[in-house]
């Protein structure tokens, strides 16, 4: 193994957070077969001797275009040369007609996988599911969020590590790593990089932002990528600090009945306060996909001098107040 700087960065985030890839971790890779996931899958082979990993590799193939099938051998018998153990799945092409089907589909099946390998070595179970994001991944989806109107939790996406099953964690060690970065890593080792046609498609949200927008940030400010991931990456700690005392503020808040809150309590509160409290408390409650507008439409609505009124939410969802609480429902109970 030749060290390079690529080697001693991932090493000592590794450090860092030691709870990210521990010592003697068993890991599946999610390997595209692209630069992102080629780097990953190199460094991790080096590095595996100095922290006792034991790996194995998912490839997840969409059938999205004429080659997938080749993609898939190639990688394969690349993989058994260096025996490395290689497992992939067949999407159904109407499992995944878009992006957000295709990667439920992916996460899905590396959790299958992964619970189907512990069960076949109980002494070594999986403990990390590993995909190839990097800072480039984390920008796009924070651009995307901005122009979807996300609040403050929607800038947080793609974390470092987060728990999907009972002692399954998702782990994103490529973060500390841009794309051109990972493109280099690649030509620095030879590595062979399989292009997936379908990632040129611009009618793609990703790919778009990815193609067009990204490059021109870059162009005014170099390293724009790495920058609006690292303020992501800030934010982490700041949303976890705001989830804390936002806890703290509902509880004070309740209202009389169950799954309600004292509409009078909070109005007493100032304005982005109570904006923080209705967001995490609709949260807790399971209501997933709450934008900042719905916020500052439910937050105007129900303030002093307003009728009651109620307002629909994703997932059936309906939120609702009079003229000293405020209630959520479920429309399907």
């Amino acid at each position: 193994m030749s060290w390079s700087k690529w080697h001693t960065r991932l090493h000592k985030r590794l450090k860092q957070n030691k709870s990210l890839l521990p010592i003697n971790s068993t890991l599946l890779l999610a390997i595209s077969g692209g630069q992102d996931s080629m780097a990953l899958l190199k460094l991790i082979i080096d590095l595996k001797r100095l922290y006792k990993w034991q790996i194995e590799i998912w490839h997840g193939d969409h059938q999205w275009h004429a080659k997938s099938g080749e993609i898939e051998e190639e990688l394969k018998l690349w993989c058994l040369n260096r025996q490395i153990s290689f497992h992939s799945n067949k999407a159904d092409k109407k499992e995944v007609p878009n992006e957000e089907k295709a990667r439920d589909w992916r996460y899905r099946n590396l959790i299958i996988k992964a619970k189907f390998l512990s069960s076949k070595n109980i002494h070594s179970p999986f403990t990390r599911i590993l995909t190839a994001h990097t800072a480039t991944d984390r920008a796009e989806t924070v651009i995307m969020n901005l122009a979807r109107g996300t609040d403050l939790v929607g800038l947080t996406t793609l974390k470092e590590q987060r728990t999907i099953e009972n002692y399954l964690d998702l782990a994103r060690p490529l973060l500390i790593f841009n794309r051109q970065e990972t493109l280099q890593i690649c030509k620095d080792f030879d590595l062979p990089i399989w292009i997936d046609p379908s990632n040129e498609n611009i009618n793609l949200t990703r790919n778009k932002i990815r193609k067009e927008i990204l490059p021109i940030l870059n162009s005014i400010y170099n390293g724009a990528d790495s920058r609006i991931a690292s303020v992501a990456n800030r934010l982490e700690s700041y949303n976890e600090d705001q989830k804390l005392f936002a806890k703290l503020a509902i509880e004070s808040c309740q209202g009389e009945k169950i799954n309600s809150l004292s509409k009078i309590k909070l109005l007493s509160l100032t304005n982005s306060i109570r904006k923080i409290i209705i967001s995490n408390w609709l949260k807790q409650l399971g209501v997933r996909s709450v934008t900042a507008l719905q916020i500052e439409e439910i937050n105007t609505k129900i303030s002093q001098r307003k009728p009651p009124g109620t307002i629909h939410l994703h997932g059936e969802f309906l939120i609702r107040w009079d003229k000293k609480t405020i209630y959520i429902s479920n429309k399907t109970n």
